[in-house]
């Protein structure tokens, strides 16, 4: 029988790669792939003021991580700079001002490999709590901002006819973003969560034919590469984080396969 810390993992997982599904096909749909990268890195600086102040980290990453998506989205309003410039500018300020917040906490350990790729296998009970309930209330509202957020991502403009609101539903997905990547940081890290939104959610696009196949397929593709990375991690005794996104990308590299068969058949 398995150890109590592989079944915590186990089940850490699972809940993360049922959340990180549905966000994972709105990052893809809507080209978001750089601004999750952006928040985080601005997770690094959630992490140092959480410990600086003996916070919880899930709530100071999530809180650092909101007020940066927030702020990207009034700089966006407030100057003529492009997406990206904005992003890159975001992205690279905070992982400094983190890092240079690090130098001042000399008396604090930090696991620096633990907070860039994760330790999934550290998760304690509390944890669990963390990303069940949270992964449970982020689904919920991203039902609740489903149709205003799926119809903007398609033509905003005919959203915004239509009176749904799709700044604010935008807002409210930016939030979703920071919640993700709050409770989801112990087990693969700031810089391997990005994957774990796009990959699944780029291989269930190739083998999908509209969006619901689409989510479907992408949660599916999350749990399968959860559940595949840690029994290789366990079994080849690779890091946890990094296994389950190598094992994301074989699933994404055997999509590939179904749409060169594809091809053949119509040819």
């Amino acid at each position: 029988m398995f150890d109590d810390f592989f079944i915590r993992a186990l089940i850490a997982g699972i809940g993360v790669a049922l959340v990180t599904g549905p966000l994972g096909c709105f990052v893809v749909w809507r080209r978001l792939s750089y601004f999750g990268d952006t928040l985080a890195h601005s997770a690094l600086l959630g992490v140092t003021i959480a410990y600086s102040f003996e916070l919880n980290i899930a709530v100071s990453v999530f809180l650092v991580s909101s007020i940066i998506a927030l702020f990207l989205i009034q700089l966006q309003k407030k100057t003529n700079l492009p997406g990206d410039a904005l992003l890159g500018l975001l992205a690279h300020s905070s992982l400094a001002v983190g890092l240079v917040v690090i130098g001042f906490l000399a008396f604090i350990r930090f696991d620096i490999m633990g907070l860039l790729f994760g330790d999934i296998l550290a998760v304690t009970v509390n944890d669990l709590i963390i990303i069940w309930f949270g992964g449970a209330l982020i689904l919920l509202v991203l039902k609740l901002i489903w149709k205003p957020l799926f119809a903007s991502t398609v033509n905003y403009e005919l959203a915004e006819a239509e009176g749904l609101n799709p700044d604010r539903a935008k807002a409210i997905f930016t939030i979703l973003m920071a919640a993700i990547i709050a409770i989801s940081i112990k087990m693969v890290g700031l810089l391997l969560i990005t994957g774990m939104l796009i990959i699944p959610a780029a291989m269930a696009r190739n083998i999908s034919d509209n969006p619901q196949k689409m989510v479907l397929f992408s949660v599916i593709g999350g749990l399968l590469s959860v559940i595949i990375g840690l029994f290789s991690s366990l079994e080849f005794n690779t890091a946890s984080g990094p296994s389950i996104i190598t094992a994301s990308l074989v699933l994404f590299i055997l999509s590939l396969l179904k749409i060169k068969q594809s091809i053949q058949l119509k040819n």
